[in-house]
């Protein structure tokens, strides 16, 4: 395996720092995130470290470079849009960045982009489906083109009150994933999976590595918190907000000593990469280094 960061904690930061903070941390690869230029009205989205309408042949030379002299490697594209917002004008800018994020993965020789299926909030899951669809079909048909891996985040996407319970992802649950890859089978189709949404949810996050092993595009590491007083008073219909928080790895509920034995027993070889959200260590770049580097410490003890 290969131990990474996801570039998202560092959204002031350019390429070469990006690279250069993986090296001196000693992380082996990254995933970029490669948003269209302009803000984005959630944490953690609009960052582009890769911007792949400016992908020139000088512009890939670099970046192939940088790989090299590092020593660190890009694990995988990272844009995770909602592709199925029922404000049109949205999704059709989601999908059209997302073919364009696959076509820069071929161009760069990366085999892998990472993103989120989408959901319009307002509808069930049955309503949902048509579109989902409708519109994913096509995306990946263009992936198995392009030899390009889609890996689908499994986070629920849920942030505010009018929102719950659906949230903003269809791909929350194993039982979602079966439906996807029965109606879209495709090598070119799975999982960036992340054992943190599956704890907050009551999931079982350690038998689904199993049962969709063939699956396993790439792995989010992010811990989680639940707050049993909390639950105990609001109950598991309150707003999940009110008694879950991310944490980084080894400071939450996952376990994840099982969780490597689970994920090695699969055969998965590939990139795990730290994804830091924790609010505790957000309030300056050095706090967000330093969630790195103790990020780095914890999962050494399983990626080596």
């Amino acid at each position: 395996m290969q131990l990474g960061y996801v570039t998202a904690i560092l959204p002031e930061a350019d390429l070469q720092q990006v690279f250069q903070t993986a090296g001196e941390i000693g992380y082996d690869c990254v995933e970029v995130m490669c948003w269209p230029r302009g803000k984005a009205t959630r944490r953690y989205a609009g960052i582009t470290h890769i911007d792949v309408h400016a992908l020139d042949d000088a512009t890939v030379e670099s970046i192939q470079t940088l790989q090299q002299d590092s020593g660190v490697t890009i694990s995988g594209l990272g844009y995770y849009p909602n592709a199925l917002s029922p404000d049109r004008n949205e999704a059709d800018l989601a999908v059209e960045h997302l073919r364009a994020v696959i076509l820069a993965a071929r161009r760069l020789g990366i085999g892998t982009m990472n993103t989120f299926i989408g959901r319009d909030w307002t509808k069930n899951l049955d309503d949902n489906w048509p579109r989902f669809l409708e519109t994913w079909k096509p995306i990946i048909e263009l992936a198995e083109q392009h030899d390009v891996r889609v890996g689908i985040e499994n986070c629920p996407m849920f942030f505010t009150n009018d929102e719950w319970p659906a949230g903003k992802n269809l791909a929350h649950s194993p039982a979602i994933w079966q439906r996807m890859f029965d109606d879209i089978p495709s090598d070119h189709f799975g999982l960036n999976y992340d054992p943190s949404h599956l704890v907050f949810q009551h999931i079982d996050y350690l038998a689904p590595l199993a049962e969709f092993a063939d699956k396993l595009f790439h792995v989010h590491a992010k811990d989680v918190r639940v707050d049993r007083a909390r639950l105990d008073r609001v109950g598991v219909l309150a707003n999940p907000n009110e008694w879950h928080s991310p944490k980084l790895p080894g400071m939450g509920d996952v376990d994840w000593g099982p969780f490597f034995a689970a994920l090695t027993d699969t055969g998965y070889n590939g990139p795990v990469c730290v994804e830091v959200e924790d609010r505790a260590y957000a309030g300056s770049d050095e706090d967000c280094l330093r969630a790195l580097k103790q990020s780095y410490n914890f999962l050494r003890n399983f990626v080596v």
